[in-house]
């Protein structure tokens, strides 16, 4: 089993660090404060460093020596992509620009008669791009763990006025799922990862890069049961100021009981691989993701 638990690394202090630096002296000075943080992570988080080095060298299939950059590398990327989405959602200046890829496939989900799910992956920056949605003219309801600490997701909201969009909040009781209905029920766009698990969630097994990998279930369920359009959608930073946003074509699946659950799950993982060796820094997947245990 990963063990992956739902919760972001940091704390209060750090986040307060960082957003002092951003307004007063810009995302540059922030980007190289960074830097000295990354090599502290890179020498005392071993679990995560060594997950992600055997990505890289296993995986990916780098040398050695290529493969211990590489994790510097996408420490560094993960760390500004949220410094980042500090600055894109406080409405902080910056010089960051945006290509989106696709944008009329989400005004199609949008002017549909149902509503729509929009599936994502630890890959990139999904802030960022949810903060952008709020251009489709539609409530964007997002599906997350609550698994943040509470004093730093406040202190965020803080600065950055909380998330332009509703959450949605997944729960032992299965409420989220009225939820969910109720929002696609509005024609509203629903937004969710669909690429890791908590323990005790179903799971079905799926060749990724190479060698079967557990994905959850539960995303891929809805699309079934509700039989709504589904779009996958990533955020790619490509440069220090630019960013490169993707949604592929929607499409409605039938129910589980006629494949609808097996051909979504391949249909997103063959795309999630596809981003994973275009963009194999922005992956930020800390854990074993190939484990059995």
């Amino acid at each position: 089993m990963p063990s992956w638990q739902g919760k972001s690394k940091g704390n209060k202090l750090g986040y307060r660090i960082f957003i002092g630096v951003l307004r007063y002296g810009g995302v540059r000075p922030a980007y190289f404060l960074l830097g000295f943080v990354v090599c502290y992570y890179c020498l005392f988080s071993w679990r995560s460093t060594r997950s992600i080095f055997q990505y890289f060298r296993y995986k990916i299939g780098q040398p050695r020596m290529k493969a211990l950059w590489s994790v510097y590398r996408n420490y560094y990327v993960f760390g500004q992509t949220l410094i980042d989405k500090i600055v894109v959602m406080g409405n902080i200046p910056n010089r960051f620009t945006f290509e989106f890829d696709g944008e009329e496939n989400l005004h199609g989900l949008v002017s549909g008669q149902h509503g729509g799910i929009m599936l994502s992956a630890h890959l990139g920056n999904w802030e960022v791009a949810g903060h952008l949605f709020t251009r489709l003219n539609t409530r964007i309801n997002i599906v997350m763990f609550d698994g943040e600490h509470e004093r730093i997701k406040s202190y965020l909201a803080g600065v950055t006025g909380g998330r332009n969009v509703n959450v949605i909040v997944l729960k032992d009781d299965l409420s989220h799922i009225y939820a969910i209905h109720d929002a696609l029920s509005k024609r509203e766009l629903v937004c969710m990862h669909a690429d890791r698990f908590l323990e005790g969630n179903k799971t079905m097994e799926m060749p990724f890069l190479g060698e079967a990998a557990r994905f959850p279930m539960g995303p891929f369920l809805l699309a079934a049961t509700f039989r709504v359009p589904v779009s996958f959608v990533f955020a790619f930073k490509e440069t220090a100021t630019h960013y490169h946003l993707y949604a592929t074509t929607p499409k409605a699946y039938p129910g589980a009981k006629q494949g609808g659950l097996e051909q979504s799950m391949a249909d997103f993982v063959q795309v999630m691989e596809e981003k994973v060796k275009r963009y194999p820094l922005q992956w930020f997947n800390y854990y074993d993701f190939w484990s059995k245990d």
